[in-house]
């Protein structure tokens, strides 16, 4: 039979694939016939059983099925290809004799697109196969598009979310580095006056206790006035104590002077360039600044910070970002020990003492640092573990946690630096955080 009509002139895919399912070998061959004369790839079956089957390993884009069959008939078939999420989707056009309503109403409620009845009429057959694959690839093509539109939409999420992320990070440094430099400047000058005067100080007092000690050399017997003065001040301990006490103010504003290098090291502004710096002064002058957080109180002894720093050389780097991240991971590690404290006393805190262990070394091929930030905390569930470097992800209570910091950890280390940085944890065995950095 010459057919004036192929699937180029329905508009339709070419590799359209059809699957037509009768018990009549007849109906098969007739419905067969005409489909891929048109140009249709076509697949027959005999019984809903081995249509489900075919549907499942190689799902058509439409399928042609008789009612009346053996075994399961077309309405069961049809039931059972609709409750599966692979094959729910797949129109299907039901081909009976019979004509009554309550059957059409049964097919279409089952989930049927559409009713053709036997005997076939060639043109209706094609109109209505056009018209079911046209709305299914109309289908696909817009499932396709909010696809594709929602993935540019979360691209631009992300995108948005890591500018905020930034703009956080390069205000709250700005600030920082603003409000650091300034007490550092702030306390240098008294600092440096005192230092200073500290050393003539010492001198002076030298020169005044040689005197005191000639007087009472060559004038063993003071009048009664002198001798009750200096038992009164007990001139002997002061003697052998102010050297001791210049000693310690000495200590003292070199301490001082040690905490304006860390502050004005930590508060380093970025410029719009990396600069070669040395990784441990970052870390040392972090440490400084915690240092408050570290020291012993009434409910726990001192937190033990052990540093293990490989000779590494320079790196090139935004240091003042890097600073940051120090600080967090830091500050973080002695949040999770003071967790880990409650409940414990004093004496079960010092049998196990808190401990934050600082590692660096060089990897073996020698282009890559690794800094390791490790402490016997409270530690993380898996669950926890695979969020805590999402944005706004945070496990501390509402007001002392934005989520964050370890957010813009990562991008500072991975997007500003090209490294990574991760972390290894388990439920009360602590948590390391692993920073690499390339040479």
């Amino acid at each position: 039979m010459n057919y004036k009509t192929d699937i180029k002139t329905l508009d339709l895919p070419e590799d359209s694939f059809i699957l037509v399912v009768d018990d009549t070998t007849t109906n098969l061959e007739i419905v067969f016939n005409i489909l891929t004369n048109i140009g249709f790839n076509v697949t027959t079956e005999k019984n809903g059983e081995s249509a489900i089957k075919q549907v499942e390993s190689k799902p058509p884009d439409l399928i042609l099925l008789d009612v009346m069959m053996p075994g399961i008939d077309g309405f069961e078939t049809c039931k059972r290809l609709k409750q599966s999420s692979v094959t729910c989707d797949i129109p299907v056009i039901f081909m009976t004799a019979d004509s009554d309503t309550d059957s059409k109403v049964k097919g279409l409620n089952i989930g049927a697109v559409d009713y053709i009845t036997k005997p076939f009429h060639e043109e209706e057959l094609l109109a209505r196969i056009k018209t079911h694959l046209q709305l299914r690839n109309l289908t696909k093509n817009l499932e396709k598009r909010v696809t594709e539109r929602t993935a540019a939409l979360s691209r631009a999420l992300k995108d948005l979310q890591e500018s905020q992320l930034q703009l956080v990070q390069t205000e709250k440094m700005s600030a920082l580095g603003e409000l650091v430099a300034g007490v550092a400047h702030e306390i240098n000058n008294p600092v440096g006056f005192i230092h200073g005067n500290l050393q003539h100080a010492s001198a002076y007092f030298k020169d005044m206790i040689n005197i005191i000690n000639l007087y009472q050399q060559y004038y063993p017997n003071p009048v009664p006035e002198i001798k009750e003065e200096i038992a009164a001040i007990d001139l002997k301990y002061i003697l052998a104590d102010l050297p001791n006490l210049i000693s310690s103010m000495k200590e003292g504003v070199q301490r001082i002077r040690d905490i304006s290098i860390s502050l004005r090291t930590f508060s380093r502004a970025d410029s719009d360039r990396k600069v070669s710096c040395n990784i441990h002064d970052g870390i040392d002058s972090t440490i400084m600044i915690l240092k408050h957080r570290l020291k012993a109180s009434e409910d726990h002894p001192e937190i033990q910070v052990i540093r293990n720093y490989d000779n590494l050389p320079e790196i090139e780097c935004f240091i003042g970002q890097l600073n940051q991240v120090f600080m967090n991971l830091l500050a973080n590690a002695i949040d999770a020990l003071e967790e880990s404290n409650v409940g414990r006393t004093y004496i079960e805190i010092e049998a196990n003492p808190n401990q934050v262990l600082i590692q660096t070394s060089l990897t073996e091929n020698k282009k890559h640092i690794l800094v390791r930030i490790k402490d016997n905390g409270v530690g993380m569930s898996p669950d926890v573990e695979q969020k805590i470097f999402d944005h706004l992800f945070t496990t501390k209570p509402v007001g002392q946690g934005t989520g964050l910091g370890l957010s813009i950890a990562r991008q500072i280390v991975v997007e500003k630096h090209g490294g990574t940085l991760e972390v290894n944890s388990a439920p009360e065995q602590g948590s390391e955080f692993i920073i690499k950095l390339p040479v």
